[in-house]
């Protein structure tokens, strides 16, 4: 692959970034436009319902963009939407070869642009830099294909695996350095989740505290809706929602949170709980894409045991708490240490005096799981 092709989708993969956590239920695009060795263009998908990468992109070219090689980090779309289709606007526009990361898995454009594009006697060529362009989008991925959200579980441990001592106090675990990539990862992921264990102990706002961050929509488990009406986040000022997930029908509770401005959501029972399974096909019919799940041990445990978590990240602080403190997951875990899940892609990376260990549960089926 000659390297200015690589080159060029690095920085339209660059483009693509700015629009994480902005563009749901959409991906995020970025595009960049060549001619004679010169960028002429660039662009990123800003918001649902606006122009697409391409078209911004397009725009910036100008003129310039005749005879242009074009690198967009998805496959243009092909549909009328929102937004017209993009392959059209590039076949408009004269662009002589357009380069792309990745084929949409939407069903409604998969190899339908390139289509288009190659009819018109546009070169085409995909495939440059497609695990990036995956990674970028995995909610995107896995909504698109199955309509539910990509679940991310953040933790805060210590060295020994706590992540509280045995009084239950955990404030704080890390740094405040992890603590500020925690909320920029709030402000990339479209909701929080906490069972009501945690806004009970803990109050806390689920909110995104870093400048221009957007807030996530706050999904709260409760089961029996015993959620304190005192609790700040029903009097925070914010554009997201707050949602109350419970598989409980009293209809006075129900009432008495709705007249605080908050959505009860109800949901499946199992077993007196709120069946998390459920729960998330209801978030991915609203078009949720992607969740951080943060606390606490009970929520943890039920999502690691229902197979449901995609994403793991964990930032380990260098301390240590001794004795019976809380560890990440309550409930039964495995037997034998043959049977632990695994984490497959684990990335580590120091910030602060932390560690930040990521990775992909690879063997869901430990807890024999009917998916």
């Amino acid at each position: 692959m000659p390297g200015q092709h690589l080159k060029m989708m690095r920085l339209a993969l660059t483009e693509a970034r700015k629009g994480v956590g902005k563009t749901a239920p959409n991906p995020a695009v970025g595009c960049v436009i060549v001619k004679d060795g010169a960028i002429v263009g660039k662009g990123w998908h800003r918001k649902a319902g606006t122009p697409h990468a391409e078209v911004h992109a397009l725009r910036a070219a100008g003129a310039l963009a005749e005879g242009a090689d074009v690198y967009v980090t998805l496959e243009p779309c092909s549909h009328f939407g929102k937004t017209p289709p993009c392959a059209k606007a590039l076949i408009e526009a004269r662009v002589a070869r357009v380069f792309v990361a990745m084929v949409d898995p939407n069903p409604l454009v998969s190899g339908r642009g390139i289509g288009m594009l190659r009819e018109a006697g546009i070169e085409v060529e995909a495939g440059i830099l497609e695990a990036e362009s995956r990674e970028l989008n995995l909610p995107f991925i896995k909504w698109i294909q199955t309509r539910r959200p990509y679940v991310v579980l953040k933790s805060a441990l210590t060295l020994d695996g706590m992540s509280a001592t045995a009084s239950g106090d955990s404030k704080w675990v890390t740094s405040d350095a992890a603590r500020r990539e925690v909320h920029r990862l709030r402000g990339r992921l479209d909701a929080i989740m906490v069972g009501v264990g945690t806004v009970i102990k803990d109050d806390p706002l689920l909110t995104c505290r870093v400048p221009g961050g957007k807030d996530p929509l706050r999904v709260i488990v409760d089961s029996t809706l015993r959620i304190p009406r005192h609790a700040a986040l029903f009097s925070l000022k914010s554009q997201a929602s707050t949602v109350v997930a419970t598989c409980c029908s009293d209809q006075a509770r129900i009432e008495a949170l709705a007249a605080h401005g908050v959505e009860v959501l109800l949901c499946k029972d199992s077993e007196g709980r709120v069946d998390l399974d459920d729960l998330l096909v209801k978030l991915g019919e609203r078009g949720v894409q992607s969740i951080l799940l943060e606390g606490g041990h009970h929520l943890a445990g039920a999502f690691l045991r229902g197979g449901l978590i995609d994403h793991c990240m964990l930032f380990l602080a260098p301390k240590l708490v001794g004795g019976v403190g809380r560890g990440l997951f309550a409930g039964e875990g495995v037997h034998l240490m043959a049977a632990a899940i695994r984490l497959e892609e684990v990335k580590v990376k120091r910030i602060g005096v932390d560690l930040l260990v990521e990775g992909k549960p690879t063997d869901r089926s430990t807890f024999n799981v009917q998916r």
